[in-house]
Order: C-alpha cells, then structure tokens, then sequence
C-alpha cells in the first residue's frame, strides 16, 4: 500500500505541474479536476497505511519533486504530448494495480476494494486523456517511465 501512496504522491506533482504548464484553459481545468479525484487516492492509502500499522514513503518529497519534473517537461511539450503522457502513465498504474490485485491476500478486503476502485479511476483518467487528443508517446519515453516507475516500485516498498 506504501507503493500506491507514494504512487498517489506523484498523481498530484504530474497533475499540478501539467495544469501549470498546459496551453489551454480547458486543459488546465482537465488536469485540475484530474488531481482533486485523485485526492481521494492519496487519502484512502494513507488511512490505509495508518490502519496497517506502518509508515508512508520517508522519500515523499523526493517522489513528488521527481514527478513534478516528469510533468513539467511533459506539459512544456505541449497539451497533446503531455496527455499522452496522461496515457501512458495511467496505463501503466493501472497495470501496477492489477498486479497488485493479483498478491494481495483474499481476506484483504478493505485493501483490495481501495486498489480495484484506485483502477477503475485510473483508466478513466487514461480515457479522457484520449478522448482530449492525447498523442501517443514515443517507445522511448515510455520505456524510461516503466525504469523510473520500477525504481520507484522498488525503492517505496522499502523505505
């Protein structure tokens, strides 16, 4: 659950940093609203974390400057390039979830109705990124966001 807030953590930086970068009013209130519905993520985690019994990522503010950047480049791009980047991101959390869904323990109801809803969500961001014209990013790019996204993974589960 540590991943997933941490995960929530830098939903709000890219968010924040593509509404300050779009060109668009209407994309900025895209990203806008895309950041308060992931708000709710943020919180659902870290009640969860707290009912756990254990800590969220000691390297939050480390995670949100990086993903602040990510956003910032992918907004100073351009709208259409930064939801693509939308896209992919969304892609791949939703895909992290899944798996996610897949180890956590049956009995884990609570965890598990938090992450299923986390999903849903996330493909609806994807979708709507698509749905405003969204360019698809180039292979590049989108193998650097699942080698920081797993260096992420890796580093949050421990610290």
């Amino acid at each position: 659950m540590r991943v997933n807030h941490v995960g929530e953590i830098c939903a709000q930086a890219l968010y924040q940093s593509q509404a300050l970068f779009g060109r668009s009013e209407d994309l900025r209130r895209h990203f806008e609203h895309a950041a308060e519905e992931e708000l709710d993520h943020l919180a659902w985690t870290a009640e969860r974390l707290a009912q756990l019994g254990t800590h969220t990522s000691r390297l939050a503010p480390f995670w949100w400057a990086g993903a602040f950047a990510w956003g910032s480049l992918a907004g100073i791009a351009g709208d259409r390039w930064s939801l693509g980047f939308v896209v992919e991101t969304e892609r791949q959390v939703e895909a992290h979830l899944a798996s996610h869904l897949d180890r956590l323990p049956a009995e884990d109801a609570q965890s598990r109705a938090i992450v299923d809803q986390m999903k849903r969500e996330e493909a609806e961001h994807a979708e709507a990124a698509l749905a405003a014209g969204a360019l698809p990013l180039p292979a590049v790019v989108r193998g650097l966001m699942r080698v920081a996204a797993k260096v992420m993974t890796i580093v949050a589960h421990r610290v």
